[in-house]
């Protein structure tokens, strides 16, 4: 294992990035089989803290052993497992698996059946016969407050998160794990990893999504966590219940970029964090997935408010957020949006990214804010068939 020296312009001493490369990659066809194959863990043998020190014992923790670092004692952490469900019986099965396949084990796993209306909690029913599962009900209110919910039902000092259509890979628990049992990041709150990609049938689209992504990690400023989505996959990490709780925990108002904004004010909190440059989990996308639904798009106008308010343009120290990280940022994303929707000739949800796009606009500077005044009569004259193609033109001209 091997941590990266700070930088030298300052980086927080509560955040980290630590190198534990996987020795054997993972590939299955699918997210069960890959929950069942073992990645390194048998070449990583775990520290077991005991009273005396650490020693090495095996491949597991002893989750329960008193534990000493230096001449200090550090506090055993217990690890809840929750998953939100909703409509998720496709899936639910493999995600179960892969938690219950863990080299190092949950303490608790709670499912928080969100108003399903699908045989997924049956599913969930039945495997609890087997194994210790506990089904929370409610009402359906979104992701945001099935996680929150099952949050405060636990008595775990740490949270690991899963969405219902992805996996672990089995050694997941005992890497995000580690850097709570050496204690050496301070106020260390959030621990998180790499992830694989893939498709709706399991099918491996691409690996190490965090590493190959333009946002830089660990995040060591501000403009880390603003300039780019986050891109910390809550079914990635492992967070220190109390931290989120004194944060206040998911904003149940997003049903999308919830993480991002959890992530960001643990940070702004000064909560530390670690990243673990290996790939910990499976991760499922696909045109029904959370990622891609129409809820994401409400909850980044949503988010986009909450930011602009929590980070306004500040003259008078030359802090100019709103305008020159927060705007472009989500004017980027609407661009995006824009012309894939105008590639697939759904005018509807074009028409919607213009909406969008115009009032990211209101923070950008004037020369920004003027182009796509001059040519907007224009962009929502194009939003039509078939006219989408001359409408594309217009919106790479006026956001360039």
């Amino acid at each position: 294992m091997r941590a990266a020296a700070a930088p030298a312009d300052g980086a927080a001493p509560g955040i980290a990035r630590i190198e534990h490369p996987r020795t054997d990659p993972v590939a299955g066809p699918t997210l069960g089989e890959a929950a069942r194959c073992t990645s390194a863990v048998s070449n990583l043998p775990a520290l077991v803290y005991t009273s005396g020190g650490p020693r090495r014992e095996g491949t597991r923790f002893s989750a329960t052993a008193d534990r000493s670092v230096g001449g200090i004692i550090l506090p055993n952490i217990s690890v809840a497992a929750v998953i939100p469900l909703y409509n998720g019986a496709p899936f639910i099965r493999e995600a179960l698996e892969s938690v219950i396949a863990q080299t190092v084990p949950a303490d608790e796993i709670i499912v928080v059946d969100d108003g399903s209306t699908d045989d997924g909690p049956a599913i969930v029913a039945e495997m609890a016969k087997l194994h210790p599962i506990t089904m929370l009900r409610k009402p359906n209110g979104g992701q945001s407050s099935a996680r929150n919910m099952a949050i405060r039902h636990t008595t775990c000092t740490h949270v690991a998160l899963l969405d219902q259509d992805d996996a672990w890979y089995e050694d997941h628990l005992e890497r995000l794990r580690r850097p709570f049992l050496d204690g050496k990041v301070r106020r260390l709150a959030l621990v998180y990893g790499d992830l694989d990609q893939v498709d709706r049938s399991g099918r491996q689209m691409s690996l190490g999504c965090i590493e190959r992504g333009p946002s830089p990690h660990p995040k060591r400023s501000l403009t880390d966590c603003l300039r780019h989505d986050m891109f910390i996959l809550p079914g990635a990490s492992l967070v220190a219940r109390q931290a989120m709780i004194d944060v206040g925990l998911f904003d149940e108002r997003l049903s999308g970029y919830e993480d991002d904004d959890l992530f960001l004010r643990l940070f702004c909190a000064g909560f530390g964090s670690v990243y673990l440059p290996v790939s910990v989990t499976r991760w499922r996308v696909y045109g029904g997935s959370t990622s891609f639904s129409h809820r994401m798009a409400k909850s980044r106008m949503i988010y986009f408010d909450k930011l602009v308010e929590m980070f306004p343009d500040d003259l008078s120290l030359d802090l100019h957020w709103a305008r020159h990280v927060i705007g472009p940022r989500f004017m980027a994303l609407g661009r995006s949006d824009f012309l894939r929707n105008a590639k697939i000739g759904n005018t509807t949800l074009m028409r919607q990214n213009w909406r969008d796009m115009r009032k990211f606009a209101q923070v950008l500077r004037w020369k920004a804010r003027a182009r796509l005044w001059l040519l907007g009569p224009l962009i929502e004259a194009t939003c039509r068939r078939p006219l989408t193609g001359i409408a594309r033109t217009l919106v790479r001209r006026a956001c360039r």
